[in-house]
């Protein structure tokens, strides 16, 4: 019988769809456990429900969380539509998981597990693509499966995990795009598919989370600079005509623009129809002023325009206010407010300070075979691989410096990328925030770990050489995955002794 012969192509999509399917396995074990609403999930969860019955988010009632937990979904309602501080992109992946599964702790998880997942497939195909190597994609799709931080964030009905996945995307989509242009040169493309899916998946960014808006606005950049400097540099016969810096960032800027921030801003815009279609609503109960968080929209709260498309133009306008009062909640009501797991931006690289989003102390030292004098614990911590994150930094380090003398593309996603989901949170750090923020960081810090190792394997000259650089990738690896299997049962709500958990409490400001 002969023997089947795999291209390296068919390769590329094995090795990442395999890894894939081990996040998979790994992350959707057990989802539906704790089955209650924890941190967030109290908004995230119950506002997709709503935007599955209603078209727009409605308040719940006071004990509407207790109900929920029992399996009682009557009287949810209130009837009154709810001030939301985020879009509703994200909300409606997180509906399609309970659209099919119902209300339930595994239904409003289960589409963060599936995003999660696709994620380490997105990144695994995108450092193929930058390295040539499925090898290193793979290696880099299962760093990112074995990450604390990810893993638990693809098992919550939160935000980040929906924004890190359209994020990964978007900037896979402009990588792509500049592979499709290298043959395309002779001629101006003014509509690009790759641009286009790019635009889609930063509008989702931005629709789940505005912080969404940082990433687009450098990524659009680079793809106008990477082809400017691609057409300046390329030789006659290859890139026709040679225009001027001026003309030629024109020519190649505009439609970038068009294809990625417009794009991105209308599917921004889309994503707040249930806004638009139920405008008089939030008029009725914000239009009028709102406590201390908004002053009046408008005598057209009153007195609505009439005319062509007077409607219309209301319902835009409050959408307009609507921004205003979410923006001052976050840049100026929240300036007072404190947490006990907020934490200053400076640490998130090394995980300084994790956030625990469910804890059940005291349980009785029978119930995990703690000592009689001891208790029994269950934690759920969003707490980034140490191995991983620690390695990271010192990675991002190395990208830097390998990118300044070499001016590598590739270094400049991984350095890019991480900054842009980094540093605009110093700007916000007089209020609480989060180290889980760092999520959209992390297949970034992977890129900069790849493409070290990818560097290195390539400076190899020898047998012996090669051999040693790939053992100490694979110990790497090894060690991480190691890590994560030690952390695992505070990873997952496990039920353990106070010493084995206090074990792996290695700082105070763990706890």
């Amino acid at each position: 019988m002969p023997k089947i012969r795999w291209s390296e192509r068919t390769w590329g999509w094995i090795g990442p769809i395999a890894v894939a399917l081990l996040a998979f396995a790994v992350r959707v074990w057990n989802v539906g456990r704790p089955r209650i609403l924890m941190f967030d999930e109290t908004y995230y969860a119950k506002d997709s429900w709503s935007l599955l019955k209603h078209g727009y988010v409605q308040d719940f009632v006071e004990k509407a969380n207790g109900n929920i937990e029992k399996g009682d979904l009557t009287g949810l309602f209130t009837g009154q539509p709810s001030w939301i501080v985020h879009p509703d992109g994200g909300k409606w992946v997180i509906a399609l998981g309970e659209y099919v599964f119902g209300l339930d702790s595994f239904g409003w998880r289960i589409s963060a597990v599936v995003v999660g997942t696709l994620t380490v497939l997105v990144l695994a195909r995108l450092v193929r693509r930058m390295t040539g190597s499925t090898v290193i994609g793979c290696f880099a799709g299962l760093l990112l499966t074995f990450d604390g931080m990810h893993f638990v964030m693809s098992r919550l009905a939160l935000l980040d995990v929906f924004l890190t996945f359209w994020l990964v995307c978007g900037v896979g989509c402009l990588v792509a795009d500049r592979d499709w242009l290298h043959d395309r040169l002779d001629r101006y493309q003014f509509v690009r598919p790759w641009q286009l899916l790019a635009g889609f998946c930063f509008g989702m960014a931005c629709s789940t989370k505005w912080s969404g808006v940082y990433v687009l606005a450098v990524f659009a950049l680079l793809a106008v600079i990477w082809e400017v400097l691609a057409r300046r540099r390329a030789p006659v016969e290859q890139a026709g005509p040679r225009h001027g810096w001026v003309r030629t960032t024109l020519v190649v800027g505009l439609p970038a623009f068009a294809s990625i921030v417009l794009v991105a801003a209308l599917v921004y815009l889309a994503t707040w129809t249930g806004f638009l279609l139920h405008h008089d609503l939030y008029e009725a109960r914000f239009g009028r002023g709102y406590g201390d968080y908004s002053a009046p929209w408008g005598a057209y709260v009153d007195k609505p325009t009439t005319g062509f498309l007077g409607e219309t133009r209301d319902a835009f306008r409050s959408l307009w206010h609507f921004h205003v009062m979410t923006y001052d909640f976050h840049t100026k009501d929240l300036n007072s407010a404190k947490h006990p797991y907020q934490s200053n931006p400076l640490g998130w690289l090394v995980q300084e300070r994790p956030v625990g989003v469910d804890a059940q102390f005291d349980k009785p030292a029978a119930s995990c075979g703690a000592p009689e004098t001891s208790s029994c614990i269950r934690e759920v911590l969003i707490l980034g691989n140490p191995i991983l994150w620690w390695t990271g930094a010192l990675a991002l380090v190395a990208a830097v410096i390998a990118w300044i003398p070499s001016r590598d593309w590739r270094w400049g996603i991984a350095v890019l990328g991480v900054l842009a989901s980094w540093l605009p949170w110093f700007r916000f750090d007089d209020r609480p925030i989060f180290s889980f923020y760092a999520v959209t960081m992390i297949p970034f810090t992977i890129i900069a770990i790849s493409l070290v190792v990818n560097s290195v394997a390539r400076s190899a000259v020898t047998p012996r050489q090669r051999y040693a650089v790939w053992l100490v990738a694979g110990g790497f690896l090894t060690a991480v995955i190691g890590t994560f299997c030690y952390f695992h049962p505070i990873y997952t709500d496990a039920l353990i002794p106070y010493d084995t958990w206090h074990d792996k409490m290695w700082f105070k400001r763990w706890i």
